[in-house]
């Protein structure tokens, strides 16, 4: 029952308004009654819709265990920051994650380190769990990707030391050669590195976690389980009968090695 499973859904802007509440209110009818979230409270499941829809999507899932997130906010408090969306309103509507440095925030709106670290600090300082998203460009060895994931985490840990702040963090390391990719990287050099990640993290005050994307489906987590602390869908989570079966593949890992556990 410990277990701390984090599931998340990013929609992008894949869907139109009527097709988020469509899928919303299936997913959350698919929550309200897997066994998953009965045996296993501690799992962590969030969705981000696109900014439109964030509130009829709460409305959607509201009393069910799956919490909604916004996919990005401004890097600076509420003000003159015209066609942003800041952390304060975000966590005001009842939102309690947001998704930072996204590879296509990175490299098409050209958000650099000093723009993330602002953005987490934002987060926190409003009450919300960011989902930081790292990633090497190319392919390269499960040990170079390793260094260079620890190296962009530290980017963040060193900011929060640095200004006294503190929180929970959820690091998705999506290899940006694999988002969008037909095939995720291979199971095992997504195990080496995540494996590596959450070994340094591990020294770093606060409950962090490591959660994989880039490529991200139905299969996947039970190739890295327990390597990881859980997967970040995209595309492939866009029909909730995927996301019925990715809860279904949750709950068969988990009750053998519950069961394991306690023999």
């Amino acid at each position: 029952m410990s277990v701390n499973l984090t599931l998340g859904v990013s929609l992008k802007t894949y869907f139109g308004y009527q097709q988020t509440l469509e899928w919303s209110r299936e997913v959350a009818e698919i929550v309200r009654q897997h066994p998953l979230l009965q045996q296993y409270p501690n799992t962590t499941l969030f969705t981000f819709p696109s900014a439109p829809t964030i509130d009829a999507t709460l409305r959607a899932f509201s009393n069910t265990a799956m919490q909604v997130g916004a996919q990005n906010i401004a890097p600076a408090p509420a003000g003159a920051w015209t066609g942003e969306n800041s952390a304060e309103q975000v966590s005001e509507m009842g939102c309690t994650f947001v998704e930072i440095g996204h590879a296509e925030r990175r490299r098409h709106f050209h958000e650099d380190e000093t723009m993330i670290c602002r953005k987490v600090q934002m987060a926190l300082d409003h009450g919300l769990t960011p989902v930081i998203c790292l990633g090497e460009a190319e392919k390269m060895s499960d040990q170079r990707a390793t260094a260079f994931a620890i190296a962009e985490a530290n980017v963040i840990v060193d900011y929060l030391r640095e200004h006294t702040l503190s929180g929970d963090l959820i690091f998705a390391w999506e290899p940006q050669w694999a988002i969008g990719a037909p095939k995720p990287a291979s199971s095992e050099y997504i195990q080496s590195v995540c494996s590596g990640l959450r070994a340094h993290l591990s020294s770093v005050p606060g409950d962090h976690r490591v959660i994989y994307g880039g490529s991200a489906g139905p299969g996947l987590l039970s190739q890295l389980w327990p390597h990881v602390d859980g997967i970040f869908l995209g595309r492939f989570a866009h029909q909730p009968a995927a996301v019925n079966a990715i809860l279904d593949e949750a709950l068969a890992l988990l009750v053998p090695a519950d069961h394991k556990e306690h023999a």
